[in-house]
C-alpha cells in the first residue's frame, strides 16, 4: 500500500512567483512526497505524491491561475485500473 495516494501535477501562472518558497510551503503544511516545483517568476510546474491534493491546490490558486490539473490515484494505478 501507498502512503502517499495521489500523484498531483499543475501549473501556476502568476507574477513574481518564488520556486523556492513555493517549495518550502507546500513540504511545511502538506504531507507527501517526491515534489517537485520548477519554473521561473510567471510559471511554475507543481508535481507532489500527497492524500490530500485539495489543499495543494487550493494553495497553488492563492498564487496565481492553476491550470493542466492533473489529480491521479496511483493506488488504483497499481491495480491496474484507471487512476
Amino acid at each position: 500500500m501507498l502512503e502517499f495516494k495521489f500523484d498531483t501535477q499543475l501549473l501556476i501562472e502568476g507574477e513574481g512567483l518564488d520556486e523556492d518558497e513555493i517549495y518550502d510551503y507546500i513540504v511545511e503544511n502538506f504531507k507527501g512526497d517526491s515534489l517537485l516545483a520548477v519554473g521561473d517568476e510567471d510559471l511554475i510546474k507543481i508535481h507532489y505524491h500527497t492524500n490530500e491534493p485539495w489543499l495543494v491546490l487550493e494553495y497553488a490558486a492563492s498564487l496565481g491561475e492553476i491550470y493542466d490539473v492533473v489529480v491521479e490515484n496511483m493506488e488504483r494505478q497499481e491495480q491496474g485500473l484507471k487512476g
